[in-house]
C-alpha cells in the first residue's frame, strides 16, 4: 500500500510540475527579451545625451523632471512594497499595456545602437510573449476595456514642430521608453520569481 501510495505521489508530482517548469521557461524569454529592449533604450537615450552640448542636456533633463510619460495613464505600482504586493496576473496586465503603448511611437526610435527595425518586432515578440503567460494564469477576461488600449500614446510627438522643440520630444519619448522598459523588467522579474517559493524576490 506504501509503495502505491509513493507511486502515486510520484506521478502526481512529475504531472503537477509540468506546468510550473513550462511558465518558467516563458517566464525566462520573457524577461530576457525585455532585458535586451532595456539595454537598447539605455543605448539611445545615451547616444541621444553624448550628442547633446552640456547646457542642453542639463535643461532637458530639467524639463523632463517636471513632466509625465505618456504611458503614466497606465496606473502601475507606486513604489517596490507595492510591486511585490501586486498578483503575478496584475504584473503581467501591467507589462502588456505598457508595452502595448510602445508598439506605435517605437516606429521612430532609432540610432546607432538600435535601428529603427529592431525594436518594434522585438515589443511585438514580447507582447505575445506576455499575453501567453496571461493566458496560463487562468484569467477568465484580461482587458474588459480592451478598446482603450487601442490608443496611440505619443502620437502628438508626430506633429510639425520647431528644433527646440523637437529636440524636447525626443529626449522625451527616449527617456520614457527607457522608464518603461525598466518598469517591465521589474515586474517580469518579480513575476517570475513567485514561481519559485524559496526564493527571495525584494527588490
Amino acid at each position: 500500500m506504501d509503495r502505491v501510495f509513493l507511486l502515486l505521489s510520484v506521478l502526481y508530482l512529475g504531472v503537477s510540475s509540468q506546468p510550473i517548469t513550462e511558465n518558467q521557461r516563458l517566464f525566462s524569454l520573457a524577461v530576457s527579451r525585455v532585458q535586451h529592449l532595456h539595454l537598447l533604450a539605455q543605448r539611445l537615450f545615451a547616444d541621444f545625451e553624448n550628442s547633446l552640448q552640456a547646457e542642453e542636456q542639463r535643461q532637458l533633463n530639467k524639463i523632463f523632471l517636471q513632466d509625465f510619460c505618456n504611458s503614466d495613464y497606465i496606473i502601475s505600482p507606486i513604489d517596490k512594497h507595492e510591486t511585490q504586493r501586486s498578483s503575478v496576473l496584475k504584473l503581467l496586465s501591467i507589462s502588456y499595456r505598457l508595452v502595448e503603448s510602445w508598439e506605435f511611437p517605437s516606429r521612430s526610435l532609432s540610432g546607432v545602437s538600435a535601428p529603427r527595425n529592431q525594436i518594434s518586432p522585438k515589443l511585438s515578440e514580447l507582447k505575445t510573449g506576455i499575453l501567453l503567460l496571461m493566458a496560463n494564469q487562468n484569467a477568465a477576461e484580461i482587458f474588459p476595456d480592451s478598446s482603450a488600449l487601442q490608443l496611440a500614446p505619443y502620437g502628438n510627438y508626430y506633429q510639425s514642430l520647431g528644433a527646440e522643440e523637437s529636440l524636447r520630444r525626443t529626449y522625451e519619448l527616449l527617456a520614457c521608453f527607457k522608464k518603461d522598459m525598466h518598469k517591465v523588467e521589474t515586474y517580469l522579474t518579480v513575476a517570475k520569481c513567485r514561481l519559485s517559493p524559496e526564493a527571495n524576490c525584494t527588490l
